[in-house]
């Protein structure tokens, strides 16, 4: 059964995520050179490198929440012509450890899909749960529960499994995935797991001391 709880029925994405190319020009910030790729709709980009070699920082640069130079764009359009909040609710970034605000999980839910929760692991039932009795394991899959609830276009993934299970793991890959093909979404995906790249990404990059190089 296909269940949406609303905490906004009027709710609705900012943009069609369906149509999610994002084009990265010589975007630089302090300890990343000038980085310049491309992410098609639909598609997976994975981004490896030792850590302190600029991961966390080029999500944070394209998600415009530090700042940077040159150019993003999402479907031909410069992150400058969006708000702030506009801009990361459409490129969203999934950070590896997630800010909780209000005491309950359900607050930070603008709406859920049920059967979501359940492909995760979860019952409806973990809406009420306080976040403060959540393991890390639990934050880092409800985390990326409420990123997709939003519908962004474009899903900055970083290490997004680390503080799972097998059975989370490929559970997190098959919703990602599904998400990615049905929504059309852009994915930017890092991951130090050889394996995981090779089965969640179409093309990988990696960054060695701040520089982006294709993968050897």
């Amino acid at each position: 059964m296909h269940v949406i709880i609303a905490a906004n029925k009027n709710h609705k994405p900012f943009r069609d995520p369906s149509l999610a190319t994002l084009e990265i020009q010589h975007l630089s910030r302090p300890g990343l050179e000038p980085a310049s790729f491309r992410v098609d709709a639909g598609s997976c980009l994975s981004l490896s490198g030792p850590s302190g070699a600029g991961k966390s920082l080029l999500l944070r640069a394209i998600a415009d929440m530090d700042p940077h130079d040159g150019e993003v764009l999402l479907d031909s359009r410069s992150f400058k012509e969006f708000s702030g909040p506009d801009w990361r609710r459409q490129v969203m970034l999934v950070p590896a450890e997630s800010s909780w605000w209000w005491p309950t999980v359900g607050e930070h839910f603008e709406q859920i899909e049920v059967e979501n929760l359940e492909r995760l692991g979860f019952e409806a039932g973990a809406l009420s749960w306080r976040v403060d009795r959540l393991s890390t394991g639990e934050k880092q899959r409800l985390a990326l529960l409420r990123a997709l609830s939003r519908k962004p276009a474009v899903l900055l993934l970083d290490e997004p499994t680390a503080a799972l299970d097998a059975d989370s793991i490929h559970a997190v890959e098959a919703l990602i995935g599904q998400y990615r093909q049905q929504q059309g979404a852009a994915v930017i995906w890092v991951s130090h797991d050889a394996a995981q790249i090779a089965r969640v990404a179409d093309r990988q990059l990696k960054i060695r001391n701040g520089k982006v190089v294709p993968n050897e």
